[in-house]
């Protein structure tokens, strides 16, 4: 593992050869990229097309999680606040977007034995569920969660041991992923999705709390931060993470005042004008897009 030095100046890690733990996190990092692909290839046998651009999402996506927890920006983020604010940008904003891009619970849908995509669905469609993907929960939890890290004090305690940083890290992605998610509405299926002025506020409201907390950040290093480093992962966070926020504002905007998709027409009904929407197969019913005329659905986006 890299050395873990005193929050913002400690002494620089070895980092020449991977440790155990990181072995452990590359192990990880490859195993996820692995298992979206054995679910592309799961999908392909049954005769439905996915689009390979999400499996490039996918794939950045963690690399981009990778970048954050190892090599260079890793070793260098533990002596250098700004480099630990680039992982922080790559691991809590960019990661997750590309990952909730990436549509792994659709693919999911679609990869697993029927009895477990129905029970994956009934678990996204269940009432416990709509408290963690809640735009306003994930909101708290994520750009709060870094509240709680630097003015709240708890930044030199995750410094100070592999397992805090692991633990910190591990929020961070996840709590992004879910934020990211939540506020997009998708393209996973969201029973609960609110509408999108609600997204859109709480998307604004998380936006302005964490350029405050840069800027916080900026004027009150956090304990153990030497304030010129800290001046410079404050940047870094607020200029930094500010094309992921305009990429979630376009995001969101575009799949909620974007054109939308005609109705399908009954057969026999010329153009299908005036004649009422077709049902089409629920994203929580597992199994109904196998069929083969889901190939052409496959083609065109699939999940959203």
């Amino acid at each position: 593992m890299h050395g873990h030095g005193g929050p913002g100046g400690g002494p620089a890690g070895t980092g020449a050869v991977l440790s155990g733990g990181e072995w452990a996190v590359a192990a990880v990092l490859a195993a996820a990229v692995l298992a979206y692909g054995a679910g592309v290839v799961a999908v392909w046998v049954r005769g439905t097309d996915w689009p390979a651009g999400r499996l490039a999402l996918w794939t950045c996506g963690w690399l981009c999680a990778g970048a954050a927890l190892l090599g260079p920006v890793a070793e260098r983020a533990h002596r250098d606040f700004a480099a630990h604010m680039a992982g922080h940008v790559l691991l809590g904003m960019l990661a997750p977007l590309l990952l909730v891009l990436a549509a792994p619970v659709t693919l999911a849908l679609r990869a697993l034995p029927r009895p477990s995509a129905r029970a994956l669905a009934r678990l996204l469609a269940s009432r416990a569920a709509a408290v963690p993907t809640h735009p306003l929960t994930a909101a708290v939890l994520s750009v709060g969660g870094l509240w709680a890290l630097y003015p709240g004090g708890l930044y030199a305690a995750a410094s100070s041991g592999p397992w805090g940083h692991a633990a910190v890290h591990a929020h961070v992605l996840a709590s992004g992923y879910l934020f990211a998610f939540a506020v997009l509405g998708g393209p996973d299926p969201a029973p609960h999705r609110p509408s999108p002025p609600w997204r859109a506020a709480v998307l604004v409201a998380a936006i302005a709390a964490h350029n405050v907390l840069a800027k916080t950040v900026y004027a009150v290093p956090p304990p153990g931060v030497d304030p010129e480093r800290a001046r410079a992962g404050a940047e870094v966070m607020y200029y930094g993470g500010a094309p992921v926020e305009i990429a979630l504002i376009v995001l969101l905007c575009a799949a909620w005042l974007g054109p939308r998709p005609a109705p399908a027409a009954r057969p026999g009904q010329a153009g299908g004008r005036g004649a009422p929407a077709r049902r089409g197969p629920s994203a929580l019913t597992p199994g109904r897009d196998r069929r083969p005329a889901a190939r052409s659905a496959g083609r065109t986006g699939g999940g959203r």
